[in-house]
Formats: structure tokens, C-alpha cells, sequence
């Protein structure tokens, strides 16, 4: 799908968006049909629900439930993009199967044993760049391969990028905010990769609860440099590694 011009009403700026596209049951890519020109939506709060949308399959006309489009700006403003609705069912398109679960969020996994590696050898906390490297250590720990940082400073915040996995290190003195969370999980999606947050003063409570409906693991980190998870998608990352 070529990408649409998105602009933001809040600072102006165009952005070229292309929406994420995902794996129908049936293998085929399906993403969400983006309506070019259509105002995008300033998202200030949210009711349950309204973060999906109705899309149909091409190949094979199921109907799905899926993430609704949305990109979060640079400046802060995060935005819903419009999508043209999907068709009614008709003769062309394959019945819904109303005995099929609605497929929640996230979905925790089994315990396990925990996977056989070392464990995780922390070092002390002074500032900034330390927080930053102790999170890089921890994802190689995990299992991530060639964690490093983007070679220019990110606008979407990212401070780590690896192979299957993109991490924020928020390192200011207030609770990690909810628009955090919801960044990261937009740009990890849209990238199709783990996003991953590392807090040194915790979070908000709405920012933990939106974590755990979109599965985001957070961790946070004390001053003797060891992070530590603090919600379901956390504790999963931490059992089963990378």
C-alpha cells in the first residue's frame, strides 16, 4: 500500500503514513484501507473499543478485528487516521464464524522454567547514559542480538533498536506518562518488533493499565542497576528471553 499524506493538526507537520499491515489466518498481508485526505483525529481520550476496526481479507473475505491506524507525531499529539469502513458481508465474502473467541490483547503464556542463562549482572546507576547502557546490557541478556543505539537522535524517542525489538529508557525524575506507552507500542507495531520500556521513576497507573492491554513489557530500574518487571508482558519477556 503506497503511503498517504497525514498531517497534524496540532504542529503542521506532514507526515508520509502508511499503515501496518497484518497476517490473515489465511497467510495473506491485510491492512487496515487508509482514506487519503480525510482530517486524522486528535486521540485525548479513549473509550473501550475504539482502538479497532472492522477490516476485510482480499484473498479470502474474512473480517477481522484489528489495531484502528494511528501515529503518534513528534511533538507529542497522537493522531487516529481514518480508515474507509469495511463492506458488509455478502455473497462474495467468507461468514463470520460467531463460535470463533474474539482474541483478547495479550494473552499470557504458561509459566516455564526460567531459560538456562546466567544471571543478570548488575552495575550501579549515576545517571542518564548509565540507565541507557544497563538496558542495552539487559536486552543482550535477554537474547537480543546488536543492540545499539540509532546513529542520530530519534524523534520518536527510541534510545535502543536490535534485532526484533526497539526499547525506550526514560530516565526523567516523573512517573513514566500513558502517551509514552502508546508511542512506543505505534512504532514497535508499525515496525512489527517487540517494544520494550525501561522506567527509573515507575508509571503512571493509566500508563501500566494501557501497557497491559496493548502488551508492553515496562520494567523499571533502581539505582543499583538491576530492571525489573512489573507487569504480565514483563514477566513473560523475562521467562521466555528474546
Amino acid at each position: 500500500m503506497e503511503p498517504v499524506p497525514v498531517r497534524c493538526p496540532a504542529c503542521r507537520r506532514e507526515h508520509a503514513y502508511r499503515p501496518p499491515s497484518y497476517p490473515c489466518p489465511c497467510g495473506a498481508p491485510t491492512a487496515p484501507p487508509v482514506l487519503p485526505g480525510a482530517p486524522v483525529v486528535r486521540v485525548t481520550r479513549r473509550a473501550r473499543g475504539d482502538d479497532r476496526v472492522t477490516v476485510r481479507c482480499e484473498a479470502c473475505g474474512r473480517r477481522d478485528q484489528w489495531p484502528r491506524p494511528e501515529l503518534c507525531c513528534p511533538c507529542g499529539t497522537v493522531l487516529r487516521v481514518p480508515v474507509r469502513p469495511a463492506p458488509a458481508p455478502g455473497r462474495d465474502a467468507a461468514p463470520e464464524d460467531p463460535a470463533r473467541p474474539v482474541t483478547p490483547a495479550h494473552i499470557p503464556l504458561p509459566r516455564t522454567a526460567p531459560a538456562p542463562r546466567p544471571a543478570f549482572r548488575s552495575t550501579a546507576i549515576r545517571d542518564a547514559g548509565d540507565a541507557l547502557a544497563t538496558a542495552a546490557r539487559y536486552l543482550g541478556w535477554l537474547g537480543y542480538h546488536d543492540v545499539a543505539r540509532p546513529a542520530r537522535p530519534s524523534a520518536t524517542r527510541i534510545d535502543l533498536r536490535a534485532t526484533g525489538v526497539m526499547a525506550q529508557v526514560d530516565t526523567v525524575s516523573r512517573p513514566t506518562a500513558l502517551r509514552d506507552v502508546e508511542c512506543l507500542w505505534l512504532n514497535a507495531l508499525s515496525a512489527q518488533v517487540t517494544g520494550v520500556l525501561f522506567s527509573l521513576s515507575g508509571y503512571a497507573p493509566d500508563a501500566a493499565a494501557r501497557a497491559d492491554e496493548l502488551g508492553v513489557p515496562l520494567f523499571t530500574m533502581d539505582a543499583a542497576g538491576t530492571p525489573r518487571p512489573v507487569n504480565g508482558p514483563a514477566e513473560e519477556l523475562l521467562g521466555t528471553g528474546a
